[in-house]
């Protein structure tokens, strides 16, 4: 006889620093991922806006801000811009190689670099090795750790320049966490060319979705996730495409020139608010 399915127990995180969007305050709700039904609660609970950080499953419940809503891209009718057309081309030597979820220390090094550039005042920067691992190995669901590599002379895998920890759901690809080395002079847009071999590896796979995260209007560091057509929005009324005319006004917004310090907030902890730790249950 199959166990039944017990209905998970939710908790709430106490109030802090919003990563996010400067005087305010955040709270996230959160439930753990375990046993043989792991990955459908986990990916019930993705289509409702939820994220996965090791073995928690979390969404942001905050008092008096919506800010943060879930995005993902419609892999099968995706559309490249002309840059991400370039990007396409400007990376499409890499070896590309999905590996289960281990950690190493030529990722950890890869890590520790593009934090120290792009996020150095943040909550991750702080990692070790030993965090880093249990970011990577502590999953109860179906994940993967791709590896962006350049290929040597003879065309083998080589240098590490990029890698993405990916969970694998029923109804598309959810993209936990990627990083990449930030000061690579052949290799601009490399960040984006991560999500975009993503997209057409989904679409390959008859996968419909590529989720992002959590876009957040008002968060420069957020903008870049408008930028992938067509997208997808959760609203109150479930999963809605944005409108074609205000995700152009946003991308627009978004590739505008802009202050490179703007949008730094003290302790921000991420570029998806990974929340590292969590209160015991």
């Amino acid at each position: 006889m199959t166990a039944p399915i017990r209905f998970p127990r939710f908790f709430v995180t106490s109030p802090a620093p919003c990563p996010y969007l400067p005087g305010r305050q955040e709270r996230k709700v959160f439930t753990e991922l375990k046993g043989a039904h792991a990955d459908q609660l986990n990916e019930a609970l993705g289509r409702i806006g939820f994220r996965r950080s090791q073995t928690v499953a979390y969404r942001p419940s905050c008092l008096d801000c919506q800010a943060c809503v879930s995005v993902r891209v419609v892999a099968s009718e995706f559309k490249a811009s002309s840059t991400q057309k370039r990007d396409i081309k400007r990376n499409r030597d890499l070896i590309v190689t999905e590996c289960r979820p281990w950690a190493t220390d030529e990722q950890f090094e890869l890590l520790t670099k593009y934090l120290s550039v792009r996020h150095p005042d943040g909550g991750m920067s702080t990692m070790d090795e030993l965090d880093y691992a249990d970011m990577v190995e502590h999953t109860p669901v179906t994940s993967t750790l791709t590896e962006y590599r350049e290929p040597t002379e003879s065309g083998e895998p080589g240098r590490l320049v990029g890698a993405c920890l990916t969970d694998r759901q029923g109804d598309g690809l959810s993209m936990i966490y990627s990083f990449y080395d930030p000061d690579h002079e052949g290799r601009a847009g490399l960040g984006n060319y991560i999500i975009l071999d993503h997209i057409q590896r989904a679409a390959r796979s008859g996968l419909p979705y590529v989720y992002l995260g959590y876009w957040v209007d008002g968060s420069p560091r957020m903008q870049y996730k408008v930028r992938y057509r067509p997208l997808e929005r959760l609203t109150r009324e479930g999963w809605q495409r944005m409108n074609r005319d205000e995700q152009s006004r946003l991308i627009a917004a978004a590739t505008a020139p802009r202050d490179k310090k703007a949008g730094t907030i003290d302790g921000a902890r991420g570029k998806d608010g990974q929340p590292v730790k969590f209160p015991a249950s």
